[in-house]
């Protein structure tokens, strides 16, 4: 008995530590999560960092809630009014990448080539 407390304990302090090291702290997107549907976008602080750009090393969940949240939201306007900043439209321009739909987007964000 005491012998399986202290293989759980062990594999659970494994999992945490692993889990803290594989975490990216910067570079995360703002997807609004205590607004399951936002009415606006709020700019992003942080460029996307490499869990978002790593290709088949990025991260699945990470480019999957970046895809859903502009898939669902791209259309709609800041919340201050103002136009996209150069790291917003860094988060725009992944999701393009990455093979967003461009009519998700809207037209002050879409870049012609």
């Amino acid at each position: 008995m005491k012998t399986s407390r202290y293989a759980f304990l062990g594999a659970l302090l494994a999992v945490l530590v692993l889990t803290g090291c594989s975490s990216e702290h910067g570079g995360s997107l703002d997807a609004q999560s205590g607004t399951p549907s936002p009415s606006c976008l709020v700019h992003q602080k942080d460029e996307p960092a490499s869990r978002y750009t790593a290709g088949t090393r990025s991260d699945p969940r990470s480019v999957l809630e970046l895809m859903r949240y502009y898939t669902a939201n791209g259309k709609r306007a800041y919340c201050d009014g103002k136009p996209p900043t150069r790291t917003d439209q860094q988060w725009v321009d992944l999701y393009s990448r990455l093979g967003g739909e461009p009519s998700h987007l809207s037209t002050r964000d879409r870049r012609t080539p």
